[in-house]
């Protein structure tokens, strides 16, 4: 069987980075419960795309609202733009009158596909008070008042590709070079990926990185990574890395030192190297990949 199912579950650090619709002055942010009681934030995988196609440079798909809807234009080819490659699409448009062009829809699945990015800490309902009392003073008016949930949480998410799928559409095939230079951008993107929100620039750099290039497209590590008094979960990583042979030898974890309690345990018992030491394994797996599919 070929390597060609890429996955890596992250964990990052950041503070109330994705907000929902507002209550009155409250802003309030995106949770979901789990049990009776506790809540826990995320981060969509939306707004996580939107960060990543904007800091890789790939945002300047066109679009057109033709059909009463904003979406991708259907001059838009995967040729010229990275994000219909590796995100998918889906492109409509309707029979003119006079021509003999026929209407219709045409769609493609994301090879590229994220989760949400969801907390590994319950939230505590913690709210910040603000004021513009800065402003109002310069013209003695009154306050406004609001308040903002907040929350300061480890986050875990994951991406899944299918290698064999990008780059093609149809008719269209572009080049194994151009293939891998697009998955090197998303993984260098990834790597350093940031999120702006509120006056504040959240660094959504991996603390914590596990995955790698395997026969089946799936994301082992999903759901699988438990965070219990700032030491990650070590028994249930090494069951899946266990499980098969495939996993075992083409896994890669790092991690940042200094980050967890158990940092020694994760080193010894997953051979962890650096952050940094596992995207370049990625990048070369990746690099392979196409470089064996000429």
């Amino acid at each position: 069987m070929s390597r060609n199912g890429l996955t890596l579950s992250m964990i990052f650090l950041a503070e109330s980075a994705n907000y929902g619709e507002g209550v009155g002055n409250i802003s309030t942010l995106k949770k979901m419960s789990r049990g009776n009681y506790e809540q826990y934030t995320y981060i969509s995988r939306q707004a996580m795309r939107y960060n990543i196609m904007q800091q890789a440079g790939w945002d300047t798909t066109p679009v057109d609202g033709k059909s009463g809807v904003v979406q991708f234009a259907p001059s838009a080819t995967i040729k010229e733009y990275p994000e219909i490659d590796l995100f998918g699409y889906m492109k409509t448009s309707a029979k003119e009158e006079g021509k003999n062009e026929k209407g219709g829809a045409s769609t493609r699945s994301a090879v590229v596909r994220l989760s949400n990015a969801i907390a590994l800490e319950p939230y505590q309902s913690d709210l910040e008070f603000l004021t513009n009392m800065g402003l109002a003073r310069r013209q003695n008016l009154e306050n406004g008042i609001a308040q903002s949930e907040i929350h300061r949480a480890f986050y875990a998410y994951t991406i899944t590709v299918d290698l064999d799928k990008v780059g093609i559409d149809g008719e269209i095939s572009i080049p194994m070079t151009d293939r891998a230079d697009r998955m090197a951008v998303l993984l260098d993107t990834i790597q350093f990926l940031y999120r702006d929100i509120k006056g504040r620039r959240e660094n959504l750099t991996p603390v914590f990185i596990i995955g790698g290039r395997y026969e089946r497209k799936n994301p082992f590590f999903e759901n699988r990574i438990v965070l219990e008094k700032g030491s990650i979960r070590v028994n249930t990583l090494t069951e899946i890395l266990e499980s098969s042979s495939d996993i075992k030898d083409n896994t890669y974890v790092g991690l940042t030192s200094g980050i967890f309690a158990n940092d020694a345990e994760l080193k010894q018992a997953l051979q962890a190297g650096s952050v940094a030491d596992a995207f370049h394994h990625l990048k070369k797996e990746v690099e392979n990949y196409y470089g064996e599919s000429n």
